[in-house]
């Protein structure tokens, strides 16, 4: 038994409804699936979630928001009407949509995911009746009656896990199940959503609650790449990787999958393939626990931008017990997060995301180092980029540094700082971010050409 997640350019219009029915059945063994909101069509669309959160800003701000819930209800309507379904189903989303308006006891965070469900709730309604049109046994369940429980951290919505024994009960169902995706309910009732690709996680989620053979997800490309297409032309495909390997590469900018997404499968071991909806014959890739080692010990290389680190130095900073964690403490105490903690001796440099240290934050936390540390140097070090090269081989294999550091050199990109997590999976280099192009063209060539 098979759980199937659907994202936002698989469901984008009627067309695409009609390749995921077709694949729902061309596998009897597709059971439960999990649904995003509507994508974009074209590179100049909009993606249905992105148009729910600017008319529930505009609604909750007094500004127009009429074109914006025009454009919502025309682009359901175009899909519902090229799929001959009944009119009754806009209806509903139209109720729905008024229903949130009318919440006057929602504040505007709750507000916003309530308007933010409804791309997903609506997919999974759309796809159940055009199922159901085709003479497929098929039932919507809202992620409350799947048994999906969650609550709300300072770090996200995590799911609980009582939730699981509850899902499971989903394989007494004699039909398939068409379940949205992005959002579940508190304990208390209250909607919360997932972070952005949050259906994703609830495919995952699912998927370890039914303990499905094989957790597919299926988006617009064949396979994962060894490196991101837009940088290097034509790049390999990786036909296996491990949950690990995957984590780090999600982590460091590889879009299929965000670095969370994939943990209820992990942590129930289940195999998730990545396929694409438009060419469904592809065999993709297949995410494993463990894998068969090869020749190729590195799977991937992946980056993003967007980066600061924070440079402190004292000396005899070893011997001072304490400094470290006073250090990543005032971090803590004023929310920010932390990446990666390179150190010497006398030194340790803390990467941060930019987006982190907003107006006065990077300010305080500067001025707290100074003067509760009393180092000899603090500085800040802006635009860098982050580049992991990623293989599970990579820890018994000789000379896998100086191989990535010699393509470096060959780019003429100096490297601002190395790390190497304890795992072994990964080694992350640190670089300017206006080099970051030169950089991984070359990485690619030495470990993949």
């Amino acid at each position: 038994m098979k759980v199937a997640k659907f994202g936002g350019t698989s469901l984008a219009d009627a067309n695409q409804f009609k390749k995921v029915a077709n694949i729902i059945k061309e596998d009897e063994k597709r059971k439960f699936i999990v649904v995003s909101a509507p994508g974009k069509r074209h590179s100049h669309d909009f993606k249905m979630t992105d148009l729910l959160i600017q008319l529930g800003e505009a609604y909750i701000n007094n500004d127009k928001y009429k074109s914006y819930y025009i454009t919502i209800l025309d682009r359901f309507t175009t899909i519902i009407n090229e799929l001959n379904l009944s009119i009754s189903i806009l209806k509903e989303i139209e109720e729905n949509i008024n229903l949130v308006m009318k919440q006057d006891d929602l504040n505007a965070e709750d507000k916003i995911n309530r308007f933010k469900a409804i791309g997903e709730d609506s997919s999974a309604k759309i796809l159940n009746a055009y199922l159901n049109e085709l003479g497929i046994d098929s039932q919507y369940i809202s992620p409350k009656d799947a048994g999906i429980i969650v609550e709300k951290t300072p770090t996200g919505t995590q799911v609980l896990s009582e939730s699981y024994s509850l899902i499971n009960k989903l394989n007494k169902l004699n039909r398939i199940a068409v379940i949205p995706g992005f959002f579940a309910f508190t304990k208390t009732g209250s909607l919360a959503t997932f972070s952005r690709g949050g259906s994703d996680i609830t495919g995952a989620i699912i998927a370890a609650g039914v303990k499905a053979e094989l957790y597919e997800n299926f988006t617009d490309v064949d396979s994962v790449y060894a490196v991101n297409p837009s940088i290097v032309e034509r790049p390999k495909e990786i036909t296996t990787l491990t949950y690990r390997e995957m984590r780090e590469l999600s982590y460091a900018g590889f879009s299929v999958f965000h670095d969370e997404a994939l943990i209820p499968a992990f942590q129930a071991s289940i195999p998730v393939c990545i396929k694409n909806t438009n060419n469904p014959a592809a065999p993709g890739t297949m995410i494993l626990a463990e894998k068969e080692p090869n020749d190729r010990c590195v799977v991937g290389i992946a980056s993003d931008t967007g980066f600061t680190s924070i440079y402190v130095s004292k000396f005899l900073m070893n011997r001072e017990i304490g400094f470290g964690r006073k250090l990543l403490q005032i971090l803590e105490e004023e929310q920010v997060s932390f990446e990666h903690a390179p150190s010497g001796i006398d030194d340790i440099s803390v990467i941060v995301r930019d987006h982190q240290l907003g107006e006065g934050v990077e300010e305080t936390i500067i001025n707290r180092i100074k003067s509760e540390l009393q180092p000899d140097t603090v500085s800040i070090n802006r635009d860098l980029a982050l580049i992991m090269v990623v293989g599970e081989g990579m820890k018994e294999t000789i000379g896998m540094a100086q191989k990535a550091a010699t393509a470096l050199g060959e780019a003429k990109v100096n490297i601002e700082m190395i790390n190497q997590g304890s795992s072994e999976v990964s080694m992350m280099f640190g670089i300017k971010a206006n080099g970051l192009h030169r950089a991984i063209q070359s990485l690619y060539n030495a470990f993949f050409e």
